[in-house]
């Protein structure tokens, strides 16, 4: 793989920007989601976050069971309080 290729195709990171985010302290994907905004796009990391532990794992050699997987956290949206049942005023 080369470095200048996207991990992560919806916010564009590419290997280069990961693997400086590792080289940087980085050992899980919520570290180098919060350096480098990677898994954060339409996809939430399903395309990217198994390279990013791959890359990880090669780079520490960490082994891959051990390395911290994303916090998954629901999409939030605003609404209405019209919505909950309350009225308007």
């Amino acid at each position: 793989m080369t470095e200048d290729a996207y991990i992560c195709r919806c916010e564009e990171i590419t290997g280069d920007e990961i693997m400086a985010a590792i080289r940087q302290g980085a050992r899980s994907i919520d570290a180098v989601k919060r350096r480098t905004s990677a898994c954060m796009g339409l996809c939430q990391g399903r395309s990217c976050e198994r390279l990013i532990v791959r890359l990880i794992s090669q780079e520490t050699g960490l082994p891959i069971p051990d390395i911290a997987l994303m916090t998954r956290r629901p999409p939030v949206r605003p609404i209405p309080i019209s919505a909950l049942g309350g009225e308007r005023t």
